[in-house]
């Protein structure tokens, strides 16, 4: 773990300090849709991690301030190898990434030499390096729909958004035994009893929920799938199973609709707030502009390989590779 900050930033005017640093470092700063409210508001972009390290790779910025996860920032390198990308803090990680360490998944993919690998983005720029085929919970319908169904596949990390495509596609593709410790979170129980108090609303719920959440959805889908549902669907009370702070960017997009986060095991718990977002801050945020530190630093090797299998999916979301270019990469 990194030192926490011990600096008396109290008479900053954080806001405005990040406005001058932003233009002084010709800096764009990037908002997944799970950071805080404030950081929601100050960002250029506010998005899912691929989404926004492509509109950054857009940008002619010098700097990429990345308030997310590490593997997000790594994924804005990998895009963006002549920019510099900061992350507020480098302790921002994720359990699905923490649960597949590359030494592990390499031996793994080497018991089975037939399959390929199609891993979940939410991994480290050395597991993407060893798969073959990315995907993002917004792509991986159109991915595997696209690999023969006599293809063996590995699927990793996140064991639930696996089994949901395994039951949605009936395959049977091996899972890595990964979990998003924020949505295995959410309680059934307490989520049927806001159901019986909501009866008319219904339940947009992520891939990475466990499938005890999955069977109450009315809809299942990547974050900004689920902000796009909350914009259309004809109700006026929505039950979300994510990560609570989409709800801002929902708040924002359609005031006059009500959004209720899906409730953890005690009905009133924080404990579906990612921890990992938690840590980036106004003041870490400051601090990243103001000392171009942490830095993400990559091996140009890694970079490559990693790119690769990020290429490959970015091919098939766009239905550019034919079913007999799928091999291992």
């Amino acid at each position: 773990m990194t030192a926490p900050i011990r600096e008396n930033l109290s008479g900053l005017d954080l806001r405005a300090e990040i406005e001058r640093l932003r233009k002084e470092r010709n800096a764009v700063i990037l908002a997944h849709y799970y950071q805080k409210p404030e950081i929601q508001d100050l960002a250029d972009f506010v998005g899912d991690s691929l989404e926004l390290s492509r509109k950054a790779a857009d940008t002619d910025a010098d700097v990429i301030a990345f308030c997310g996860v590490k593997f997000m920032a790594e994924t804005a390198k990998i895009l963006s190898p002549e920019k510099i990308v900061i992350l507020p803090d480098m302790d921002a990680g994720c359990s699905l990434e923490d649960s597949c360490p590359p030494e592990q998944f390499a031996r793994f993919r080497a018991k089975h030499p037939d399959h390929i690998a199609l891993t979940y983005i939410n991994c480290s720029a050395a597991v993407k390096a060893l798969s073959d085929i990315i995907v993002t919970s917004s792509s991986a319908e159109t991915i595997i729909s696209q690999i023969p169904e006599d293809q063996p596949i590995i699927f990793g990390p996140d064991r639930h958004l696996g089994g949901y495509l395994n039951r949605k596609f009936g395959r049977e593709m091996l899972l890595w035994p990964g979990v998003c410790i924020v949505h295995e979170a959410f309680s059934e129980t307490e989520l049927l009893k806001l159901k019986a108090q909501h009866p008319c609303a219904p339940v947009a719920a992520h891939p990475e929920c466990p499938p005890h959440i999955i069977d109450h959805a009315d809809y299942v889908g990547s974050t900004s799938g689920i902000l796009q549902f909350a914009k259309t669907f004809p109700g006026d009370t929505l039950i979300v199973a994510t990560e609570p702070h989409i709800i801002h960017q929902m708040e924002l997009a359609i005031p006059e609709k009500t959004f209720i986060g899906a409730p953890g095991a005690d009905g009133n718990c924080n404990c579906n707030i990612c921890p990992y977002m938690a840590l980036n801050t106004m003041e870490k945020l400051y601090i990243a502009l103001r000392d171009l530190q942490p830095r993400i630093e990559m091996d140009e090797e890694l970079r490559l390989a990693a790119r690769k299998s990020l290429d490959r999916m970015l091919e098939m979301a766009s239905g550019t590779v034919g079913k007999g270019d799928l091999g291992r990469a």
